[in-house]
């Protein structure tokens, strides 16, 4: 067993706690949830697994990970991060009990390799495999980015190494959870875009290159292409030069849907406020 506490932010997740934790046997000493007063059983279906459960009001994620290492008394050496409908494989759990207690005291994080699954498929293709993404850090050393949209994990000093196993992000809720999750986030990248929020970023912390290298192109790139024509050319990108074909009718719903109901949504919702004057409200939790 691992000397390490993993963080899971939850609000009715139900359908997937239970897998999530089950796959963090025998790893952690310590799971907590910080739930944003759930109405569903996850709390019931986390406490009946072993895990602690701590409600705490929902701000941002960004807000609600770093409230827990501020205020839930961390005597672990390691920290991790992990969403609800997200699981670790067993060869994950396997190294990180190996690799954690023989780190040298310069290496204070770990990056985690992730697979997204999307209607029961595997997304191997379009760019999603692997993301990498910084998620094990040492008490003390890391904290997320303060950010509305695109909050990384970051640690404020010391080196990074990256897992050799992955863990899945395969949420079992439905297509119109999806849909509306993403009008949801749609709202948080147009303040984001309109500089109505703090960029959040930590001075000199360091997260995955690969995470780093997806904002510059957002910011510089993407958002530098004409609205509403750039939705077009990010299917292009994904579904055919990044070959997310290969992925079946599944790695077409899923392109299609992030480009032409995403994508092209964000642009919409920038164009009426830039027509009418207005911006959207401070998104709060996701009402599911």
């Amino acid at each position: 067993m691992a000397d390490l506490t993993v963080i899971i932010l939850t609000k009715n997740e139900e359908k997937n706690i239970e897998k999530c934790i089950r796959s963090l046997q025998d790893l952690p000493k310590r799971i907590v949830l910080i739930d944003s007063y759930s109405t569903d059983s996850t709390a019931e279906l986390a406490r009946s697994l072993g895990a602690e459960v701590v409600e705490h009001p929902f701000e941002s994620h960004a807000a609600q990970f770093n409230w827990a290492l501020e205020n839930i008394c961390l005597d672990t050496e390691w920290i991790m991060r992990l969403d609800a409908d997200e699981e670790l494989l067993p060869e994950l759990v396997a190294e990180l009990n190996e690799r954690l207690s023989a780190l040298p005291e310069t290496v204070t994080g770990m990056i985690l390799r992730r697979r997204v699954y999307f209607l029961g498929r595997w997304l191997k293709h379009g760019g999603k495999y692997p993301e990498l993404l910084l998620r094990v850090f040492r008490r003390g050393h890391g904290r997320s980015e303060m950010r509305q949209m695109d909050e990384h994990l970051v640690v404020l000093d010391g080196e990074c190494v990256t897992s050799k196993h992955d863990f899945l992000d395969n949420n079992q809720k439905s297509l119109e959870w999806w849909i509306a999750k993403h009008n949801w986030y749609s709202n948080k990248e147009v303040l984001d875009c309109l500089g109505q929020e703090d960029d959040g970023s930590v001075d000199g912390g360091a997260s995955s290159g690969q995470a780093r290298a997806k904002r510059v192109i957002k910011k510089h790139g993407y958002y530098k292409l004409p609205r509403f024509f750039r939705a077009h050319l990010y299917f292009i990108y994904r579904y055919y030069f990044r070959l997310g074909f290969l992925d079946g009718k599944e790695g077409k719903i899923y392109t299609f849907l992030q480009a032409y109901w995403y994508r092209f949504l964000v642009d919409a919702k920038l164009y009426e406020c830039e027509k009418l004057g207005i911006a959207p409200d401070k998104q709060q939790d996701l009402k599911n």
